[in-house]
């Protein structure tokens, strides 16, 4: 049975849409995961976690991103739709749009990234060309255009350590490096997901112009005001994706692991 996972992040704390469900915190060799809530949508298994724990209790340092994939992969999750809150580096991509990642640049500092510590389970160098599974990735397009939502089919990710926001030297840099939005979560979550060879796709929802673009203060309430403005469009794009997510892989996440071990 395929299970759907949905990671919520910030302002995405609940989902309303999962029938017959059921709570639970799963423990891990890496830790408990955050109460995660199990049910059906459409017929179809589905696991919701929030990120960040109930109403943001844990900042994004501190995230324990290798319980909560390991929880997710052990209660049967192959394919995870996640949300972030974004800043937009593009003044032409503004606050309420969606963009859809296909890569990342890394910026962070002291997180575990990898089930892979050269113990009794080896050394892994997984591939990360694609970061993101482009089946997903195309089911949401479709969906969006589909509910006629402001979407974008790509984007570069840049995530930062957290949890301050950036300042508008280190946003121009990432600007000539090619990032479209900047967070503080996707990474290493998303290779977590890779190397446990899960598909994972992320709808990234633009809340703020970053700094030295916006003309104001940035601030964690105008994060959560424009995640309010949208969070029933945020939920409504998942509930309409979830029954369209091909039922058999055709992607390359299913087999991430393949040649990746090194060799003792």
């Amino acid at each position: 049975m395929v299970v759907i996972g949905i990671i919520g992040g910030s302002g995405v704390y609940s989902v309303d849409f999962i029938k017959n469900t059921e709570k639970r915190i799963v423990e891990t060799s890496y830790g408990k995961s955050p109460e995660i809530v199990t049910g059906e949508v459409e017929g179809r298994k589905i696991a919701f976690m929030p990120r960040h724990g109930e109403g943001h209790s844990t900042p994004p340092h501190k995230i324990n991103f290798r319980a909560n994939l390991w929880a997710l992969k052990e209660l049967g999750v192959d394919r995870i739709l996640a949300t972030t809150a974004v800043g937009s580096l593009n003044p032409s991509v503004g606050p309420g749009e969606f963009v859809l990642l296909d890569q990342f640049i890394d910026f962070t500092k002291n997180r575990d990234y990898t089930f892979y510590e050269g113990d009794e389970r080896g050394v892994v160098h997984i591939d990360v060309t694609n970061p993101y599974c482009c089946e997903l990735r195309d089911v949401l397009y479709r969906k969006a255009r589909e509910l006629e939502f402001p979407v974008h089919f790509s984007g570069t990710y840049a995530c930062t350590e957290g949890p301050r926001f950036e300042t508008a030297a280190e946003i121009q840099m990432l600007n000539q490096l090619g990032a479209d939005v900047v967070g503080m979560t996707n990474v290493p979550e998303c290779v977590l997901a890779r190397e446990l060879e899960i598909c994972y796709s992320t709808i990234s929802i633009i809340t703020n112009y970053a700094a030295g673009i916006s003309e104001n203060k940035l601030t964690h309430d105008e994060v959560s005001e424009i995640m309010d403005e949208n969070i029933n469009k945020v939920k409504k794009l998942v509930f309409s994706t979830i029954p369209e997510i091909p039922k058999k892989r055709s992607c390359e996440c299913g087999s991430a692991i393949e040649g990746a071990k090194a060799e003792v």
